[in-house]
């Protein structure tokens, strides 16, 4: 026998019953970003590899091991896009919006892929909502963005559940001294690190404080810590960002380790992390990246974003429970139709009942069936109420109206009354 098809390991469906709280989460975030003033921007999935070695660098964890990387037809390198902000600068400086120093605040979502191994709340095909700001260089812009995703939590009754954490990186320059006093102070202590320290160390040493390993973190303890190096500018803007946090009543923890996986970070980093999923706690990270836009290309241009991973999030609110009732029934109305007359007066009705009410969801019976058999069907859909239309009801010109869950008693309802009776009943249920 043939192996049957099956999803691409950590690839998944995302099947009808999971779709309608994906659907209220995406929208909750895209009319919260709309009222901040940020507009939305689609890039490709697929993109030239160069971009990303340029961008996240070529040292990075995610360019070394967790990218998928084919040749085209016509022997060009490209790459499935592991994250977003990259993909957003190129789009940027190719349309040249960002010129003259034009101020965009953009947001995106879509899937990225990386080629990690898949976990609860991990996985290889994964996906993003992402924010970008260009050309604000203060620590105003840094902070709303904070503000906004807090303001966000709060929409979703999980901020009880997240905590936030900030560090500041520091200019290049400045993240350069500093990482020359990291590396002197590990290296005399090369032998209580782990392996992958120990290769972090030569290549990407600022990303050993983002290590697990008890061990290295014990000798971390000592090591010095960025802030003592940080140069006035970056000094000056971190504590704006804290004073308007603080403004803002938005509690924070300053977290020394904090460095992002990512080269292009400079300045402030942040990350809203949670205790509710297991190991995977980062559910939404960012912060600045003033020279990767020239670093591409680009004339000086200032950045700061962030994205937040769907997936956690979604699992946050399925661990917390804060899944609102109304989304979890996708049909109010079930209309059920006794024969061909009344099938075609049913079309003919459920399609007036949508013109006056245009956010009802109405679902008509397919397929005939006995007065048993739509029922179930009725039930089944979670429906609040079935619609009656046979012989006697046409005769009459009224439709029989039965609660489905409890509502109350089958009244018989005059067609032509028949939407103000739903609109206010659907309402009351």
């Amino acid at each position: 026998m043939s192996k049957s098809l099956q999803a691409i390991r950590g690839m998944n469906d995302i099947l009808p019953e999971q779709t309608p709280l994906w659907r209220y989460f995406e929208s909750t975030v895209a009319r919260l970003l709309d009222n901040y003033g940020y507009k939305q921007i689609r890039m490709p999935i697929v993109e030239f590899t160069e971009l990303f070695k340029r961008s996240i660098g070529e040292v990075t964890d995610i360019v070394e091991k967790e990218m998928y990387t084919f040749e085209d037809r016509n022997g060009d390198s490209l790459t499935l896009r592991p994250e977003g902000t990259a993909a957003c600068v190129r789009a940027v400086l190719e349309h040249g919006i960002t010129g003259g120093g034009q101020t965009q605040k953009l947001w995106y979502i879509g899937p990225m892929f990386r080629h990690e191994r898949p976990q609860k709340g991990r996985y290889r095909q994964f996906h993003q909502i992402g924010c970008e700001v260009f050309n604000l260089d203060g620590p105003d812009i840094d902070a709303e963005l904070i503000v906004l995703t807090w303001r966000l939590w709060g929409q979703l009754s999980i901020r009880d559940a997240v905590k936030l954490e900030l560090n500041s990186l520091g200019t290049s320059e400045s993240r350069g001294r500093y990482r020359e006093a990291l590396v002197e102070y590990l290296s005399a202590h090369l032998d209580k690190l782990d392996e992958d320290s120990q290769r972090r160390l030569k290549t990407n040493p600022l990303r050993v404080l983002d290590t697990k390993n008890a061990d290295t973190q014990a000798v971390l303890v000592d090591a010095p810590k960025m802030a003592d190096y940080l140069d006035d500018e970056s000094r000056t803007h971190f504590e704006g960002l804290k004073a308007r946090l603080d403004a803002a009543g938005i509690p924070y923890v300053i977290n020394p380790k904090l460095v992002r996986g990512l080269d292009y970070y400079s300045k402030t980093v942040f990350e809203w992390v949670t205790d509710k999923l297991g190991a995977q706690g980062t559910v939404c990270a960012g912060g600045r990246y003033d020279g990767l836009v020239e670093q591409m290309g680009g004339k000086p241009t200032t950045g700061v974003g962030f994205a937040m991973g769907i997936e956690r999030l979604i699992l946050l609110l399925e661990t917390l429970e804060q899944i609102p009732e109304e989304i979890s029934r996708q049909v109010d109305v079930y209309l059920c139709a006794f024969g061909e007359a009344a099938e075609l007066a049913g079309l003919a009705l459920s399609e007036q009942l949508r013109d006056q009410l245009p956010s009802l969801r109405l679902q008509v019976n397919a397929g005939a069936g006995s007065f048993k058999s739509q029922f179930k069907k009725a039930d089944k859909s979670g429906a609040l109420y079935a619609l009656i239309l046979g012989d006697d009801e046409l005769a009459q010109q009224v439709v029989s109206v039965k609660p489905l869950r409890g509502q109350g008693e089958q009244q018989s309802i005059a067609f032509d009354a028949l939407a103000a009776h739903l609109a206010t009943c659907i309402v009351q249920g």
